[in-house]
């Protein structure tokens, strides 16, 4: 079956940087577009970053020149990396692959906090 299982989230300082990695088995990985959502207490999940099975990539506005999505198809495995955080970074961050308009899978989530 499908797992996407997502790390690396924890405390940052503000201007810190940490890098959450999403390891994933169960289907194809480099045949399929990977993304990163996240949700922030109150909020409504919303997509931070996508990476394409030929690696072109897209971001959100609020995230673009700070994030970094990439992905190693030899370890199954899409990479966050969030530079220059913001409190308003906070929130839990998701894996997220859609294989078909019906086959939609997320991984548990990992907390990311920034705070002084």
């Amino acid at each position: 079956q499908v797992q996407l299982v997502e790390s690396g989230g924890g405390l940052v300082q503000p201007g810190g940087s940490l890098r959450l990695s999403c390891a994933a088995s169960g289907f194809t990985f480099s045949s399929n577009s990977m993304n990163w959502y996240r949700r922030a207490p109150g909020n409504e999940r919303e997509l931070v970053a996508v990476i394409t099975s030929g690696g072109s990539t897209n971001y959100a506005d609020f995230v673009k020149d700070r994030f970094t999505i990439s992905r190693d198809n030899a370890k199954n495995t899409v990479y966050l990396q969030m530079n220059s955080l913001k409190p308003e970074d906070t929130a839990v961050y998701y894996c997220n692959v859609r294989i078909t308009p019906w086959r939609n899978y997320w991984g548990q989530g990992t907390q990311v906090t920034v705070s002084p």
